[in-house]
């Protein structure tokens, strides 16, 4: 049995999300069974973006004003400088309910962002893109320069470089949280 099997993961993004952020991880995540949904405020489709030119289009699974976090196990949040930007001024974004419920969340280069507009960056050891130092210390965070940093149930990173460590990261997070929930069922 796959280590994600069936475990249920929502991809939170709008246009201009960084293609390589969402692609690898959905990737890795759909090679260990997980089951991905693209999360999002816009209709059918969502464009990516190739460091800062339009790349290409994903489609859209659940519209954000239907997505609940109780219908998913954990929570990916791409980055791109226009995806969180755009995000957080939704007040429908699902992130705050992840973070509540004690659900895993993977958060990479300016996903952050929605993890402070969530409320959930104070006391947190937090890895991302470097203009996010000032939001994330602002937010009551440590803002960390490594590839990747796990803290409780989040797990950030810095950059599109630091994808295999992220995915690695994301992917054992997701399984301990997996096992954490059958161990209880």
């Amino acid at each position: 049995m796959d280590s994600l099997a069936n475990v249920r993961v929502a991809i939170l993004v709008t246009d201009g999300f960084e293609q390589s952020e969402l692609s690898e991880p959905r990737s890795a995540l759909d090679k260990a069974g997980a089951v991905t949904s693209v999360v999002s405020p816009k209709g059918e489709r969502v464009r990516g973006s190739r460091h800062g030119e339009w790349g290409s289009e994903v489609g859209v699974d659940v519209a954000l004003d239907r997505a609940q976090a109780r219908d998913f196990d954990a929570l990916l949040l791409p980055g791109g400088v226009m995806n969180p930007d755009a995000l957080r001024m939704h007040p429908r974004a699902v992130v705050k309910a992840f973070f509540d419920a004690g659900k895993p969340v993977a958060a990479i280069c300016h996903g952050p962002w929605m993890v402070i507009e969530a409320g959930a960056a104070s006391g947190r050891r937090i890895a991302a893109w470097p203009s996010l130092q000032t939001d994330l210390l602002n937010a009551g965070a440590e803002w960390v320069d490594e590839e990747v940093v796990v803290d409780g149930n989040l797990v950030s990173s810095r950059k599109p470089a630091d994808l295999p460590a992220f995915n690695r990261a994301m992917l054992e997070r997701f399984a301990q949280e997996r096992r954490r929930t059958h161990q209880a069922a």
